[in-house]
């Protein structure tokens, strides 16, 4: 079964087609334009250049939160209306997982950071053992200062990668006691091949939703929401 990948969580938009072990396609851009203009046509690029058809796609893996607020919307709704009109399940990989796997078969610890401003990430901690992809701290949002002091609590060497790594990585070098590194920069950012392959164990494992219930996941209020909630809590 062929499963067609989108991520538009972060500043990168990035499109595949997964096959089993095999990816088939895949399409990255992270240059100025908005998701808006790029996902649509990267897909129906993507689907001509491989010369396979929407018909012949089984299932449809987006990532789906935490992340940007227009990206995430964009991309669900992209996936949303796809799955409607095929009949099509949704494979929903949380954000920081599908950056995690990137690094699949990493012998260290995997901290994927994507910046939630305010001196805040959205951030998880990972590792594989015998090739299982095991969550070590749930997906949150974290102060930064506070998860570098759980790592070095831990003891943990570990990998970061994500876009938050290029804002707080002064910080993460000068507080950081534990051996570290940093991913390269291929690896760094969002790949919808990664989100497609571990949608196929998610698939395998019947892991998988309608389009009618497939929800993005914010994991906390837009700025808009926090900004009004201020106000009337002022104007209270």
């Amino acid at each position: 079964m062929k499963i067609l990948a989108i991520d538009s969580s972060s500043n990168v938009a990035t499109v595949a087609v997964i096959e089993e072990d095999t990816v088939l396609v895949q399409y990255s851009v992270n240059h100025k334009k908005t998701h808006s203009q790029t996902l649509l046509p990267m897909i129906e690029d993507i689907l001509r250049m491989s010369e396979i058809g929407i018909e012949n796609i089984g299932a449809i893996a987006v990532s789906a939160g935490p992340g940007s607020f227009t990206g995430l919307r964009i991309g669900s709704a992209t996936a949303k209306g796809l799955a409607l009109v095929k009949k099509l399940p949704i494979i929903e990989i949380p954000t920081i997982d599908g950056l995690a796997y990137n690094l699949k078969g990493c012998d260290k610890y995997i901290c994927p950071m994507m910046d939630a401003r305010r001196n805040q990430v959205y951030t998880g901690i990972y590792h594989f053992s015998k090739g299982q992809f095991v969550n070590d701290m749930p997906v949150c949002q974290m102060d930064v200062d506070e998860l570098i002091n759980h790592i070095n609590s831990k003891g943990m060497e570990i990998v970061f990668l994500g876009d938050g790594v290029k804002v707080y990585k002064d910080k993460l070098v000068d507080k950081l006691t534990v051996y570290h590194e940093f991913a390269a920069p291929h690896m760094s950012m969002q790949n919808a091949a990664s989100v497609g392959t571990l949608a196929v164990e998610y698939y395998n494992a019947g892991k998988y939703v309608s389009a009618e219930e497939h929800q993005p996941d914010y994991l906390r209020k837009s700025q808009a929401e926090r900004e009004l909630e201020e106000k009337l809590a002022k104007n209270d």
